[in-house]
């Protein structure tokens, strides 16, 4: 499983609007720079992050992009299914005609994909633009006890 360019970018983005915007708006010319990231593709992101009401543009001087909330209320999930991703584990659609096999039912490791699934969209939820800005520890993680090496 993979998270494409576009939910990695979009989410570097936001948490760039949620470090250098407080007060301000910010260019998606200085995200670009920042992230290195091409302004082009910063621009489609950015359509779809407006559309879901993610952030909110300024024109004219001094124009550019603002959160339209809290930068502890936007969550990497929010951020991620703005662009359209989707985190997707199994390599079926769960419908009783096109289970991983093809033949209308699940394969051996199926729950197990779909527990993973589960526990990623878990932790997406649980990180907020504000965490990622702060480097808070995640507390998702450490209520399973995992330790990060």
């Amino acid at each position: 499983m993979k998270l494409s360019s576009k939910g990695r970018y979009a989410v570097m983005a936001m948490v760039d609007i949620a470090k250098y915007a407080e007060d301000k708006p910010c260019k998606l010319s200085n995200i670009a720079l920042r992230q290195n990231i091409s302004l082009h593709y910063l621009e489609q992101i950015f359509l779809k992050l407006k559309k879901s009401n993610l952030v909110r543009s300024h024109r004219g001087p001094g124009g550019g992009y603002k959160l339209l909330g809290s930068k502890k209320d936007i969550k990497v999930s929010d951020v991620i299914s703005a662009v359209d991703e989707s985190i997707k584990t199994t390599g079926c659609n769960n419908s009783a005609t096109s289970f991983c096999t093809g033949k209308n039912v699940r394969c051996l490791t199926h729950d197990l994909w779909e527990d993973l699934e589960i526990l990623i969209e878990g932790y997406l939820e649980s990180v907020s633009l504000h965490d990622l800005v702060v480097g808070n520890k995640n507390s998702f993680l450490e209520e399973r006890n995992y330790e990060q090496s």
